[in-house]
This record gives C-alpha cells, sequence and structure tokens, in this order.
C-alpha cells in the first residue's frame, strides 16, 4: 500500500517534491537526469518550469506520474500529492507518496488522467492514430466517471467545444490526422481536461505552432484554469511564455532546480549567473525598434556536461563567469534562501 496520511483541506499545497531523484541505469553509466528536486505547486498556480534541454524538466514530470520505464527509476525522494475528494465528501486531503506507489498499480491509475493529467510536448504522436479523437476522450471519461457511452460522448463533445474547437459534433468522429495542428492540440488538451483534473502538467504544449494559435492556447489554458482552480505546471524553453503564464519559477540545470521564486523577483533579480545567462539571451524588441548598432546575441559559453559525468561541486561551474575557483569546482552547494521566498543554489550567496 502507498504510504499515506491525511491533512487538513484548507492547505494550498497540492504537489510537494523532496529530494526526488531518476536515474536511468544505461551500458556506458549512470545518468541522474533527476538529481535532488524540491518542488511545491500550490493549487491555481501555475509553476514554470525552465531550463535547456536535457536539464530534467520532462523526467520531473513524468516522474509524479510514474511514466519513467525501464532503465529509469526514482531511486529517492518523496513526491506527495495532497488529494481532495471532488465530490466534496471530506474535509480532509489524502496525502499520498506517488515515489512509493506501483507504477502499475490502482492507485496511480486512478490518479493518472483523473487527479492530475498530462498534455506531452508532441501533439503529433501524443494521440493514437487508428481512434477517433472522441475514442480517446471517452476512454478516459468511461474509466474515471462510470457513466454510459452516451453521456461520455455529450461531455466529449462539451469539453471540445470548451477549448474552442470549431465543429465539435464532428470532430468527435475525427481521425487525429485529420486536424491541424492547432486543433490537434486543442484535442490534447481536452482529453487532458476531460476528468477536471487538480494538476494539468504541461511539457511544451505549444512546440511547432504558430504564434497566433500558441496565442490562443495559453488563454485557454489560463480561462480553464480559472474555471477549474487547478495548479498547472508549465515546462518550456520560452521565458517569454513564462512570463505571461506563470507566477511561480523554477531553473533547472543538469537535473537539479539551482533558482526559484516568483516570477516577477527571477526577471528583475535573478541571483543564479545561469539564470543571469538565460535572461541575457532573450532578444530586445526595444532594439529592433531602435536601429541600435547590429551586436550579437549574448550566448552561455561551452556545452551542458556529458549526461553520465558527475561534476564535483556546482556543475554550472565549467560555464560559469563568476567561478571561484577551489570552492565552486570542489564543494557542493546547498539550497540557500537568498531573500523571503527566493532560492538559489550558487556559493556566491554563501560565506566560504
Amino acid at each position: 500500500m502507498p504510504e499515506q496520511h491525511t491533512t487538513p483541506q484548507n492547505s494550498s499545497v497540492l504537489v510537494e517534491i523532496k529530494d526526488l531523484r531518476t536515474y536511468f541505469f544505461l551500458a556506458e553509466g549512470v545518468v541522474r537526469a533527476v538529481d535532488g528536486v524540491n518542488l511545491t505547486v500550490n493549487r491555481g498556480v501555475t509553476m514554470g518550469i525552465v531550463g535547456e534541454s536535457g536539464c530534467g524538466k520532462s523526467i520531473t514530470a513524468y516522474s509524479i506520474l510514474r511514466l519513467v520505464s525501464p532503465p529509469g527509476k526514482i531511486v529517492g525522494g518523496d513526491i506527495f500529492f495532497y488529494k481532495v475528494p471532488k465530490d466534496g465528501s471530506s474535509s480532509q486531503a489524502e496525502v499520498i507518496n506517488l515515489a512509493k506507489v506501483d507504477p502499475n498499480g490502482e492507485t496511480i491509475r486512478n490518479i493518472r488522467g483523473n487527479y492530475i493529467s498530462i498534455v506531452f510536448q508532441e501533439p503529433m504522436t501524443a494521440m493514437s492514430p487508428v481512434r477517433t479523437v472522441g475514442q480517446q476522450i471517452m476512454e478516459a471519461i468511461i474509466l474515471h466517471q462510470k457513466v454510459d457511452k452516451k453521456t461520455a460522448r455529450e461531455m466529449t463533445i462539451d469539453i471540445l467545444a470548451r477549448v474552442r474547437m470549431s465543429n465539435p459534433e464532428r470532430v468527435v468522429d475525427e481521425y487525429p490526422f485529420q486536424l491541424s495542428g492547432g486543433m490537434r492540440q486543442r484535442a490534447v488538451i481536452a482529453m487532458a481536461l476531460s476528468c477536471r483534473p487538480q494538476l494539468l502538467i504541461a511539457d511544451e504544449p505549444t512546440t511547432a505552432l504558430d504564434v497566433t494559435t500558441e496565442a490562443q492556447i495559453l488563454k485557454l489554458m489560463r480561462e480553464l484554469q480559472e474555471e477549474l482552480g487547478m495548479g498547472i505546471m508549465y515546462i518550456t524553453h520560452n521565458l517569454g511564455v513564462i512570463a505571461e503564464m506563470a507566477q511561480e519559477v523554477a531553473v533547472m540545470y543538469l537535473g537539479r532546480v539551482v533558482e526559484k521564486t516568483d516570477v516577477k523577483e527571477l526577471f528583475f533579480h535573478p541571483l543564479h549567473p545561469y539564470t543571469q545567462a538565460l535572461l541575457t539571451s532573450i532578444p530586445q524588441l526595444r532594439d529592433a525598434l531602435t536601429r541600435q548598432e547590429k551586436s550579437r546575441l549574448n550566448v552561455i559559453k561551452g556545452m551542458v556536461p556529458d549526461p553520465y559525468a558527475r561534476l564535483k561541486g556546482c556543475p554550472f561551474h565549467p560555464r560559469c563567469p563568476v567561478m571561484i575557483s577551489g570552492v565552486c569546482d570542489e564543494v557542493e552547494v546547498p539550497e540557500i534562501e537568498a531573500a523571503p521566498g527566493h532560492m538559489v543554489r550558487c556559493h556566491l550567496y554563501t560565506s566560504h
């Protein structure tokens, strides 16, 4: 049985991740994809997760839903999910440690798609090409809400309409390959929201979409979040989207959260050299408008280290412009609260 206890329902915490470690055991070595992550997602709040490719953003999300397949494995840490009954039958929230449940067991299967849903990174492959859109959404509704097929179909048409799908009565009987990229993405979001989840994990949900469709999808997600009161974990490379969507932000590098704070604080007072470098690499519209002298965008020197490497000290030190020799490359850096609500992993904010 999963590790469980109860907590008052008025807690705002939805998911609490403590020292999560998810490793992949390969013939070439061990990849520490997630290496000591601490995160909290609150109800009704969007937590943005940013960082370069390979930093562990998606694996953190898949770990929550126990979708990491061998040779990947959660080797340490806890993922506490504060599960509040949807029917309001209890004033208590049941707390389930998702890191300890059977990844194929009844507990997690009741949670996936029902209490926690995910919009996968690539809509082209997120849905089966041999089943209609309606069949795939209805499957989740029938599984978790115990309704008949007629009711499930009506609910499917309703959720397609709510994600602004044109002519949902027709789309429900179409196959994914018959839809455009934007329509397919809306269908994926409809499937994720069909059971009114308490947490929506959005993994690059606007990948490969044009900017107009992207803006519509983001607006839709904000509206549905307000309507359903759900928390959102929004994973992206796009800091502009984070500025628009998120209230809180976590910056990841090599499987660790290196900075975590609210969105305004991150943009106006970034502390970690990696965060500062990410922000200075964003093109500035004002430079184009004022026709300033052409200059190259700032880039972060070097490359992300080999995934099999286990660096001493701070993992960013080989690329850091303010690296302290003998400290950053030797001493493990802890999480530091540099200001109220502003966490950073950097020796610049410790006493050496």
